[in-house]
C-alpha cells in the first residue's frame, strides 16, 4: 500500500475525531534553574533543553537534548507536568515517563546504524507502534521530530521527503484511527540523529484541520511520494480546553506564501494559528495571552532580532514563546510555529 492509498482510506474510514473530556490538562512551561532540581520532582514527565547551552546528556529517562541554538542566550527548558506522581523507565532506546493518564516518550535513532534516514524514520515510528500497542496510554496527541539537514538533497531525495516516506512506512499499525499534530525541524549540528518525542493519552484526542490549509496528509504528488502524515492540530481529552497544534508556516491551500518577505511570511502564519483556534471553538479571549506556550523556529540569523520585535508585537502579554533557530520543511519557508493553547 501506498502512502498515498493509505491516506486515502483513512479519510473514508475515519472522520474528524472528537475529544472525550476525561482527564486533566498537562502543565507546559518554560523554566529556567537547574536541571537537577526539576529532575527531582516527582511529578515531571520531562524536560527538554535546547542548544550548547543545555546539558547534552543527564542520566535520566525524562531529559532529553534539542541541538537548536536559541536566538539570543541560553534557552529556557520545556518543562512537562502531570500533576501527579510519574513513573518512569526505559524500553529498548525508547524512553518514557507516565502516570497512568499520559506518557511521554523519547527517542533517538542513528541513521548510520540504520542505513539513513528512510529506514531510521521507519524504525523509530515503527518502535512507537509496538510501544504503544503495550501500553496503558496508546493514543498519540502530539508528535516532535528534530532531524539533521531537513533539505539536503534534491527533489525526492531531500532528506525531509526521506522522512516523510520512512514516517509513513512506519506508523501505519499504530496510527490506523488517524494521524496526531505533529513537528518535524532541521537541526545544524552534523550528526545524523533522528530525535522524536512524543505525548500519548489513555484516552484518545480529537483531530482538528485547519479551514484555510489542505490537509497535510492530501497534499499533491508535487510534494513528494508521500505525504505528510499529520494532523493540523489535536483536542486533548481534558475536562478544560487543551489545544496542540502541530508546525505551522505561511502556506494557505497547500501553496507556500510570500517567498523571501519575513514579515508577511510571520502574519500568514498567525492567521493560520488564529483560524485554527476558531476552528477549535475557543473563544478569543483564549487565543494567545497567558494560555499559550509556543515554539518558534527561525530560519535565517539575520532574521532574528526582527521575529522577537514581531512576536512582541503581535501577540497579547502573556503568552509564552521560545525562540530557535531551525531549518523549515520547504526551503522557502523561513518561519515555523507549533504551540500548546491552554484554557
Amino acid at each position: 500500500m501506498t502512502e498515498s492509498s493509505l491516506s486515502a482510506d483513512l479519510e473514508v474510514r475515519i472522520p474528524e475525531q472528537r475529544a472525550t473530556a476525561q482527564l486533566s490538562p498537562l502543565q507546559l512551561r518554560y523554566e529556567r534553574g537547574r536541571l537537577e532540581a526539576l529532575l527531582s520532582e516527582t511529578d515531571l514527565l520531562a524536560v527538554i533543553g535546547f542548544g550548547a547551552g543545555a546539558p547534552a546528556n543527564a542520566g535520566d529517562a525524562r531529559y532529553l537534548h534539542i541541538p537548536l541554538e536559541p536566538v539570543d542566550g541560553a534557552a529556557p527548558f520545556e518543562v512537562w507536568r502531570c500533576g501527579g506522581s510519574a513513573r518512569r523507565g526505559n524500553s529498548g532506546h525508547l524512553r518514557w515517563a507516565g502516570n497512568g493518564d499520559y506518557s511521554f516518550v523519547m527517542l533517538e535513532v542513528d541513521e548510520g546504524q540504520c542505513g539513513g534516514l528512510v529506514e531510521a524514520a521507519r524504525q523509530a515510528y515503527s518502535d512507537l507502534g509496538g510501544w504503544l500497542a503495550d501500553s496503558a496510554t496508546p493514543h498519540v496527541l502530539r508528535i516532535w521530530n528534530y532531524l539533521d539537514a531537513i533539505n539536503e538533497g534534491e527533489g525526492d531525495a531531500e532528506r525531509y521527503r526521506e522522512f516523510c516516506r520512512g514516517r509513513a512506512e512506519g506508523m501505519r499499525a499504530a496510527f490506523s484511527q488517524g494521524f496526531p499534530a505533529a513537528t518535524a525541524i532541521g537541526v545544524r549540528d552534523g550528526r545524523r540523529v533522528l530525535r522524536v518525542y512524543f505525548i500519548a493519552a489513555r484516552v484518545h484526542g480529537g483531530t482538528l484541520e485547519n479551514p484555510r490549509q489542505l490537509s497535510a496528509w492530501r497534499y499533491p504528488r508535487q510534494y513528494g511520494p508521500s505525504a505528510p502524515t499529520f494532523a493540523r492540530a489535536m483536542h486533548a481529552p481534558t475536562i478544560s480546553p487543551q489545544l496542540y497544534i502541530s508546525g505551522t508556516a505561511a502556506i494557505v491551500g497547500h501553496a507556500s506564501h510570500h517567498p523571501g518577505d519575513f514579515t508577511a511570511q510571520v502574519d500568514e502564519t498567525l492567521a493560520n494559528f488564529a483560524s485554527l483556534l476558531a476552528a477549535a471553538g475557543l473563544p478569543p479571549a483564549l487565543h494567545f495571552g497567558a494560555g499559550s506556550t509556543l515554539k518558534v523556529y527561525v530560519r535565517r540569523r539575520a532574521d532574528a532580532g526582527r521575529a522577537a520585535i514581531l512576536m512582541a508585537e503581535r501577540l497579547p502579554a502573556g503568552t509564552s514563546f521560545l525562540l530557535l533557530h531551525g531549518d523549515i520543511c520547504r526551503r522557502e519557508l523561513l518561519i515555523e510555529i507549533d504551540g500548546v493553547q491552554t484554557g
